[in-house]
């Protein structure tokens, strides 16, 4: 999967999902790469941060190579959850990034570390707080509106983060390689001067729009196929 990815773009995979009839279920447009260009592919790893470290070296004692930390911090903006001490923890636990529903902090030294890390931002302030440990702390996250566990993958670039059910990142992938290639022949036709409107026959779309003003323009592209927008 992570080798098929990087080749791949989360845009990519989000018109594949919608393909699929997968969920589309982006992270919020906040949650951002600490290093521009990072990317990150894996196994969802999830943690629900109650105040301290320990939870994360926990979860990280369960990681097999490759997952994901996605940590679930409520989206405050209060105090920060990650540092350097942890993201250089993960890199050692074989652990492939981290993302959090919250900030971080120790920008400097987790740019040096290198682990790819999407964050909401940044706060100087580590937690001035202790709750109370659920059970199911280890078992799922909340990043936005999206709930995921193990049994979800965290994909994420430039464009932000996404989270696809494993049981349908086959079929999610092969759309996603599909829509890729036709894209670039489309782009490369446009650099050899035929447009895109010749190219997905946007003539004939106005024509059978005026002909059924009810056909959608993703339903002229699907007939053509086009994979503009899905």
């Amino acid at each position: 999967m992570r080798r098929r990815f990087a080749a791949l773009t989360t845009a990519h995979l989000t018109d594949a999902c919608i393909r699929a009839r997968v969920p589309v279920r982006c992270a919020p447009s906040a949650l951002q790469a600490v290093i521009p260009g990072s990317r990150i592919a894996g196994r969802v790893l999830p943690a629900r941060h109650v105040g301290s470290v320990d939870i994360f070296l926990e979860a990280f004692e369960h990681a097999e190579p490759g997952d994901v930390l996605v940590v679930d911090n409520g989206g405050r903006t209060d105090e920060s959850c990650v540092g350097d001490l942890v993201a250089l923890e993960a890199r050692t636990a074989g652990v492939g990034g981290i993302v959090i529903w919250g900030l971080h902090r120790d920008t400097a030294d987790i740019r040096a570390i290198g682990l790819p890390v999407f964050s909401t931002g940044s706060v100087p302030t580590g937690p001035q707080r202790l709750d109370e440990r659920p059970k199911d702390v280890l078992e799922s996250a909340v990043v936005g509106e999206w709930t995921v566990g193990s049994a979800d993958l965290v994909l994420g670039d430039d464009d932000g983060v996404i989270f696809v059910p494993s049981s349908g990142a086959a079929e999610v992938l092969d759309l996603a390689e599909a829509i890729r290639d036709t894209e670039r022949g489309q782009a490369e036709r446009i650099r050899s001067g035929t447009s895109l409107r010749a190219q997905v026959r946007f003539d004939t779309y106005l024509a059978g729009r005026r002909e059924n003003p009810a056909l959608t323009f993703r339903e002229h592209l699907r007939a053509v196929g086009g994979a503009i927008e899905e």
